[in-house]
């Protein structure tokens, strides 16, 4: 059964640690990392961007997919099924077709007119018992067509969203999506630890997991961060672990080239990475 990312959270911001969100692309995405989750004993949420809740045939789709996977493989750990970076119009279907998470990012808009959505959304949200995620500040990079910078969120204006009532709040710290440029100039602790100051005992949220050195990670979750974000570099692995199968001409013998087959590399390359991550984030165990 899908729960809500609230007590999770809550749990891992006392903890110290932070749990990982895993964006899925199909099958065999959802199937890699709910077994891993198992397996670890982690607690897990799966995002879904908007793109990829097309690609997958619509919201209630990947809801019924999901559900029949915990029952089908027996995973007992908290799963949240999370939206992530949600329009308005995105959250309200999600919550429809039975998500148990939405992410509202109005960062985009002026903050009066995020501020008023997500308002709306967090009354809402809180009669369902559906954990609620808003962002301040443009977080950097592409992701589905929405580009950024990498800027710095404002932590009065993370204040106010926090405020509202929201369950966690992703918060722009100089982070961005898809793989980091060599210049990247690193992560913003300063604005982190104002944005952690004013907003006390709410979870924070880091967006563009990919890429950043496990030592910044394991800071930012010292000074607050208890939900990262991870998506590029499962796709990264899963890629490299298929072209080596079909470059070795595994594909062309006997029966490899049967979908089972071909993608079994992928997915044990997911399984590995998730794993990396949810050992760095320091959920294993705490399910």
């Amino acid at each position: 059964m899908l729960v809500s990312a609230k007590e999770m959270l809550k749990k891992a911001k006392e903890g110290h640690y932070a749990v990982g969100q895993f964006n899925i692309n199909n099958l065999e995405w959802t199937k890699a990392i709910l077994l891993t989750a198992q397996e670890l004993n982690s607690p897990v949420i799966l995002g879904v961007s908007e793109g990829a809740g097309k690609y997958m045939c619509g919201y209630k789709t990947i809801v019924g997919m999901v559900n029949g996977m915990i029952e089908g493989l027996g995973i007992t750990v908290p799963v949240a099924l999370h939206l992530d970076h949600g329009s308005y119009e995105g959250a309200m279907k999600c919550i429809e077709a039975g998500f148990s998470s939405v992410m509202f990012d109005g960062s985009h808009y002026p903050i009066e007119e995020n501020i008023a959505k997500t308002t709306e959304l967090v009354k809402l949200t809180n009669e369902l018992g559906i954990s609620l995620e808003a962002e301040v500040g443009a977080i950097g990079g592409e992701e589905d067509g929405v580009i950024g910078s990498g800027e710095c969120a404002d932590p009065d204006e993370c204040k106010m969203i926090a405020d509202l009532g929201v369950t966690m709040l992703a918060a722009g710290i100089g982070n961005i999506h898809g793989k980091y440029p060599a210049n990247w100039p690193g992560l913003s602790f300063e604005t982190l630890e104002a944005i952690s100051d004013k907003v006390g005992a709410m979870p924070l949220v880091l967006h563009g997991g990919t890429g950043i050195p496990a030592e910044m990670i394991k800071k930012a979750i010292g000074l607050g961060v208890s939900k990262i974000n991870v998506n590029t570099e499962c796709q990264l692995a899963f890629a490299e672990a298929t072209r080596k199968y079909v470059e070795a001409g595994k594909d062309l013998e006997g029966k490899g080239f049967d979908p089972r087959k071909l993608l079994a590399p992928g997915v044990e390359a997911i399984k590995a990475t998730v794993k990396e991550k949810m050992e760095l984030f320091g959920s294993v165990g705490m399910a």
